[in-house]
């Protein structure tokens, strides 16, 4: 008998970031029945981390008892990672393959991956530079079109001080012309950034590098239109129907240029009654993601005889 867990792991990546993690699994007869059970990666949104509100607090005891096990990991996203300069928006893709790689190394064989908000578009610029991944498929729930334009529009709408052109300018002469490698970084912070005041609560922190791969024009990893055409693993996309920080068309958008760039399973769920949280309306959403991972799994067993009896 294989007990539950819930277990706090830690993995490295393969620059030495040192990757916390927290492993929820069933109970099951057999070792067998744990590694072919599906299971997946749970990548939160900027600042958040694996015990933030929502999606990924939530999910992975809802997961659990409909069958299907979770690793929630935190990126060097986490805990305050754009303010201390650690939120290299391309360098997160190296947790993402560490916590693939752990599981597939452990024996789990039907990997999938979840990105909520921000992580979802780390999820897509990870598996668009994986296109040998053994992972199932992609779950993005509230996936950005494009990180620097959603940001450039909201703190144009705010008239936010100092402006977007200003941050890339200032950016563009503190970093030089290796932003990577620049040991020049700074702290910054933008007034009017989700709003009309001057409050603490509108106001957004960056230092100058982690906003240049995460926001800046330069960003392209962030831009998801540009990297969704080379995904050719299944996608889920969920949105709340009541979002409040994306518009309702992102999501269909981006699922068009991934059908167009030749993806045969890409699927598009809103969520009702739910914001930018989908876990806000807690059975649609979990319904929708346990729905399309039995599908994925029922459609590979189709194609390729893998074992679906634990979904």
């Amino acid at each position: 008998m294989v007990k539950r867990q819930r277990k706090l792991i830690s993995i490295k990546s393969k620059d030495d970031f040192l990757i916390h993690s927290l492993l929820v699994t069933g109970e099951y007869e057999k070792p067998e029945d744990l590694y072919s059970t599906p299971i997946i990666i749970l990548v939160h949104g900027v600042l958040g981390h694996f015990l933030a509100r929502g999606t990924p607090r939530q999910l992975p005891q809802i997961l659990t008892e409909r069958g299907i096990n979770s690793l929630s990991i935190n990126t060097r996203m986490a805990h305050l990672g754009q303010i201390f300069g650690n939120a290299i928006f391309d360098l997160t893709g190296y947790d993402i393959e560490a916590a693939v790689e752990f599981l597939k190394n452990e024996g789990f064989t039907n990997i999938f991956i979840l990105g909520f908000s921000l992580g979802a578009n780390l999820v897509a610029f990870h598996a668009a530079n994986k296109p040998e991944s053994t992972v199932r498929g992609l779950i993005m729930e509230g996936c950005a079109y494009s990180l620097p334009d959603s940001q450039k529009k909201r703190w144009d709408r705010w008239k936010s001080v100092p402006s977007y052109d200003e941050v890339y300018k200032k950016a563009s002469e503190v970093l030089g012309s290796a932003p990577i490698t620049s040991a020049k970084d700074q702290i910054f912070l933008v007034n009017r950034a989700w709003g009309d005041t001057f409050s603490p609560f509108h106001n957004e922190i960056f230092t100058y590098k982690t906003w240049w791969f995460m926001r800046s024009p330069e960003a392209r990893n962030a831009k998801t239109y540009i990297v969704i055409p080379d995904v050719k693993i299944p996608i889920l996309f969920l949105q709340g129907q009541n979002d409040d920080i994306l518009e309702a068309w992102e999501s269909k958008e981006l699922a068009r240029l991934a059908i167009e760039a030749g993806n045969s399973s890409v699927e598009v769920k809103y969520i009702p009654d739910a914001k930018h949280d989908c876990m806000e309306n807690p059975d649609a959403a979990s319904n929708a993601i346990v729905g399309w991972v039995r599908s994925i799994l029922e459609q590979n067993a189709r194609e390729e005889k893998i074992p679906v009896s634990n979904i």
